[in-house]
């Protein structure tokens, strides 16, 4: 098992749903957190202080991930208040559904943008930091849809697919340099992306998983905590958290 007082972690879109559950359950572990956010100040500042409230510390940074030069700065911004960097949590994401037929390049581009190449221009960023920790872990959050797909979802399945073929490789790259690279794959969780699906919709997902309910943001951060901590021989792979709903 890793201890995890004193690491310093970069979570990816953490001030909201699974990013801001995964931000305080790091805290809570004596993680430092930097808590990446694209536009909502309030959301980011609302989950510091309350990290701080319960005797951790973190630190909120605005920056758009899907900018090559915006994640370089978050990483310099992130070593320079700490020092160091031990876990990077590729979380960020966004939809923009529609069937392929009414898909247009600004919707496939901007999801492709936001939920793949972060991923690529986060873990190049923080990849020469990450070597040099003791413990160095790069967690993506894929999700159910990059495994199995989804209707209207064309752009979010191939950016959520595209993150476990990433995890795979660079799992293989760096597993003599003692770096787990991992992925969760997330099914329905309540939050607020989850709560825009209209009701009668929704209805029909939740009987057809077996666990019969929505899972909570607190169990998906509850799996990036156990990756970080007791993952040492856990590498290229991905997690499923999603109540039987894929198997």
């Amino acid at each position: 098992m890793t201890e995890l007082q004193g690491k310093v972690a970069i979570v990816t879109g953490g001030s909201r749903g699974i990013g801001a559950a995964i931000s305080k359950e790091l805290a809570q572990n004596g993680v430092k957190v930097v808590i990446n956010y694209n536009s909502n100040s309030e959301a980011a500042d609302k989950i510091v202080n309350e990290i701080k409230e319960a005797g951790g510390e973190a630190l909120a940074v605005k920056a758009d991930v899907s900018n090559v030069e915006a994640a370089n700065n978050l990483v310099s911004e992130a070593v320079k208040q700490y020092d160091r960097l031990d876990i990077l949590v590729n979380n960020a994401g966004i939809t923009r559904d529609s069937s392929f037929k009414k898909m247009n390049d600004a919707n496939w581009g901007e999801v492709i943008n936001v939920n793949l190449n972060s991923v690529y221009n986060m873990s190049s960023a923080a990849l020469p930091h990450i070597q040099e920790s003791d413990a160095g872990r790069i967690i993506s959050i894929s999700s159910i849809i990059g495994q199995k797909g989804g209707f209207g979802q064309t752009n979010y399945a191939a950016a959520k697919a595209g993150i476990l073929g990433f995890t795979k490789s660079l799992a293989l790259e760096l597993a003599r340099k003692g770096v787990t690279v991992n992925a969760i794959c997330p099914g329905f969780i309540e939050t607020d992306m989850v709560a825009e699906i209209p009701e009668d919709i929704l209805k029909q997902i939740v009987g057809g998983i077996p666990s019969q309910r929505l899972g909570q943001a607190e169990e998906i951060a509850r799996g990036v905590v156990f990756l970080c901590k007791d993952g040492s021989y856990i590498t290229g792979q991905q997690l499923n958290i999603n109540g039987g709903l894929y198997m």
